[in-house]
């Protein structure tokens, strides 16, 4: 399959020339690639592209293993590999799940790229979960986050255990300071399109908002107010900020995802669909939502607590104007705070204009589907299914996900309750099925 095909099937009409360069890189020379962007600039498919095509389709085994920082860049790295529809098979293996229900994973599916965290990636190369010796690819994604201290050891370690290794791939927003020998980097080629003096891509706004009060809960919900519906991430630094912040929103009335490194696995994959899928509208998170997240319509990032240094600020501003959309970045400043040194572009000071708005509810509510792949149950089917039997557009009906027992889907907000009112007793490729609110 060639690029434009996969282009075509993830709807995106030319890419950037970062990535053309990538590809060039990755295909038409035989050296190890470092890609330096800003995030949101598509590094994900400046890799990705290249790479299928220098897989082998016909070979069973692992052929490429991607090493990520994050559970949550493992799965979404996952989505996009699998939307890409290259005729290759891929797994992600990460933390928080039992290791013995990934080695039973990898038996049945066999994949031939590998998206894992590097502990969990050492569990499965120790217990021989899947063979090594074909692995010819390596690629390190956020490698400046992946090559600090806390990963150092298990990274050495994973690269030890993938001997085979002949071409190397790494990517990050910011460069590392050093280039550990462990990582065996052979001759190089840099593309880089990052620069030194720009922390803020001019696409996106930087505005700074004064709160009379050191909390400053009251500013933050006057702004949201004049957000309306918009997609928006509150970042906090800390764990207990994000708990106390998101509690207050939701008492005033406001529909949030609260997201950071306390919560297990499920609670957080389900805290970032809601917000991805627009079920709601509001992210509130510590950094751990700075990085490995492409979702593509955030509009607004509220710092409500500095950054604690340049390259936290850096990665959170990247989760609004990805691609070449554009966004807006709100730094809330107490009576005692000022702006951080490392922000050195223009800001301008900002003033709700609507502080006083009622509160907007998200766009979309999320319908659960009690059919799923078991059931022979695709995405083309639920769509049929809501268009004919439940009367909506397609422009009511957002992402739509179907697992091995069930589905969910976003449904325009305003018609969620008609939908599951008309899909009772209905079926579905002749199957009845139960159709229910999930969040």
């Amino acid at each position: 399959m060639n690029t434009q095909e996969i282009l075509s099937k993830l709807h995106i009409s030319e890419l950037g020339q970062m990535q053309k360069d990538a590809s060039d890189a990755v295909l038409h020379t035989d050296r190890d690639v470092v890609i330096l962007a800003p995030t949101g600039s598509g590094k994900t498919l400046a890799y990705l592209l290249p790479l299928v095509q220098r897989l082998d389709a016909a070979i069973e085994e692992v052929q490429a293993v991607v090493i990520v920082p994050s559970r949550e860049l493992a799965l979404q790295s996952n989505d996009v590999f699998r939307s890409m529809g290259c005729g290759l098979r891929s797994m992600c293996l990460y933390g928080g799940r039992p290791t013995m229900d990934e080695h039973r994973a990898i038996q049945k599916v066999r994949p031939q790229v590998i998206f894992a965290t590097p502990g969990r990636l050492n569990d499965h190369l120790d217990k021989q979960n899947f063979a090594a010796s074909d692995v010819r690819w390596l690629v390190i994604d956020e490698f400046d986050k992946c090559l600090r201290m806390g990963f150092r050891a298990e990274m050495e370690k994973a690269v030890d255990g993938l001997p085979t290794v002949e071409r190397r791939i790494l990517l990050s927003a910011t460069d590392a300071e050093e280039m550990p020998r462990f990582v065996r980097m052979g001759r190089t080629e840099r593309v880089d399109y990052l620069d030194e003096e720009e922390t803020t891509p001019e696409r996106i706004g930087l505005y700074v908002v004064h709160s009379p009060e050191k909390d400053k809960l009251n500013t933050l919900v006057m702004l949201l107010r004049d957000f309306g519906a918009q997609q928006t991430i509150v970042f906090l630094n800390y764990r207990d900020g994000v708990e106390r912040t998101a509690k207050f929103l939701t008492e005033k009335g406001y529909v949030v995802s609260a997201f950071h490194g306390g919560l297990d696995q499920r609670q957080r994959e389900e805290a970032i669909y809601r917000f991805a899928n627009r079920s709601a509208n509001i992210l509130v998170s510590t950094d751990l939502a700075s990085r490995g997240l492409d979702i593509p319509d955030v509009e607004n990032i509220v710092h409500y607590n500095l950054p604690v240094g340049e390259e936290e600020f850096v990665h959170r501003v990247g989760r609004t104007g990805r691609w070449d959309a554009t966004g807006r970045a709100f730094m809330l400043l107490g009576p005692e705070e000022h702006m951080p040194e490392y922000v050195t572009v223009p800001t301008e000071d900002y003033v709700p204009a609507n502080p006083t708005a009622p509160v907007a509810m998200p766009v979309m509510s999320t319908l659960y589907i009690g059919k799923g792949k078991k059931d022979k149950i695709s995405k083309g089917d639920i769509l049929g299914f809501l268009c004919k039997t439940c009367s909506l557009s397609s422009s009511d009906i957002g992402r739509i996900d179907v697992y091995e027992r069930f589905a969910y889907v976003a449904v325009s907000r305003k018609l969620a309750k008609k939908t599951m009112e008309k899909a009772k007793g209905a079926k579905i490729k002749g199957l009845k099925t139960v159709v229910e609110l999930a969040f």
